[in-house]
């Protein structure tokens, strides 16, 4: 049963704050990973990673709900099979499915129009927009995971569609770190938040934006990135969904991932071990971008090479524990 107090024809923020505490997750039916194009190694192989280890965490999670999961990525990821891939799902999906779109990469904002990254032509905000609109689902996750992906926020809102964005405008158009947290918080139980055992895009937007902040800080840098979400179909999107600002209730019903009882457990010693070094290594690699215009271009790549192929066994070693 959930109690409402209206007040003026509207929601109070006691309304807000009950219905917060009482919408359920639900489970999804359609999931789509975009994984754009990375322009260099690093890049590549870290967005179709991230893309693979996205996909495989729903999928495991998701379990008996049989949720669908389609990963583009590579070769795949182009603007003609997104839009293939978007017909063929509009006709099959039905108004009561709930749909996600996650996009992975590089976006580009030339002060009027934001596009997102592909092998041949890129798709602008206003094409992705047809696009999503073209599918049945009443209830639709956005998760833009690119540079510059806040000047695409405006374009996708409507009601029923909740948009998250890895920047708060076009402007912060620098390589985003906001990707690999979203990724970690569907693995990562200590994102539920409120202890429920299912991981929703709410609670991995929050924990995927506060470790963003933390990772600027432990750099001592500034931060060129702040992740916005919105899920009212109006309005700016806000860094603190909560009841008072009325955003995350769209987003609390997508349970991204259901946790199982013994995952609810603390991690081995061993799987915390290989998690430390994992965010050890994608911190050396973000900081060797920063350094390669101050050194040879031989040293660069070498240095590079071996951090990947490191990662790559990590990863490797990750997935192999139990």
């Amino acid at each position: 049963m959930v109690l409402t107090a209206s007040l003026g024809g509207g929601m109070s923020r006691l309304t807000l704050a009950l219905l917060w505490i009482a919408l359920p997750a639900c489970a999804l039916d359609w999931v789509v990973v975009v994984a754009g194009l990375g322009g260099s190694p690093e890049y590549e192989q870290r967005f179709s990673q991230w893309a693979a280890e996205l996909a495989e965490a729903i999928k495991t999670a998701q379990g008996a709900t049989d949720v669908e999961v389609t990963v583009l990525s590579g070769g795949q990821a182009t603007a003609q099979n997104f839009r293939q891939l978007l017909a063929t799902q509009s006709q099959r999906l039905k108004p009561e499915d709930r749909c996600v779109v996650m996009l992975i990469g590089h976006g580009s904002y030339d002060g009027y129009e934001y596009k997102f990254n592909l092998r041949g032509p890129d798709l602008s905000a206003q094409q992705l927009r047809q696009l999503f609109d073209q599918l049945p689902c009443r209830r639709q996750l956005v998760v833009n995971m690119t540079s510059a992906s806040g000047a695409s926020l405006a374009a996708w809102q409507r009601p029923g569609r909740a948009v998250i964005t890895a920047t708060r405008s076009g402007h912060e158009r620098n390589a985003v770190v906001f990707p690999r947290f979203w990724v970690a918080a569907l693995k990562d139980p200590a994102a539920d938040g409120d202890k429920n055992r299912v991981i929703s895009a709410l609670e991995a937007f929050r924990y995927a934006q506060r470790k963003t902040e933390e990772f600027y800080r432990s750099q001592q840098r500034l931060a060129t990135e702040h992740p916005l979400l919105e899920d009212t179909g109006q309005g700016e999107g806000v860094r603190d969904p909560s009841p008072e600002n009325g955003r995350g209730l769209l987003a609390a019903e997508f349970a991204l991932v259901r946790l199982e009882p013994q995952r609810q457990l603390v991690y081995t010693p061993r799987k915390r071990e290989l998690l430390a070094k994992k965010e050890q290594l994608e911190q050396e690699i973000d900081r060797l971008k920063y350094q390669k215009a101050a050194m040879p271009e031989q040293e660069y790549r070498q240095k590079l090479t071996a951090l990947l192929v490191e990662l790559a066994r990590t990863q490797q070693a990750l997935e192999e524990e139990p």
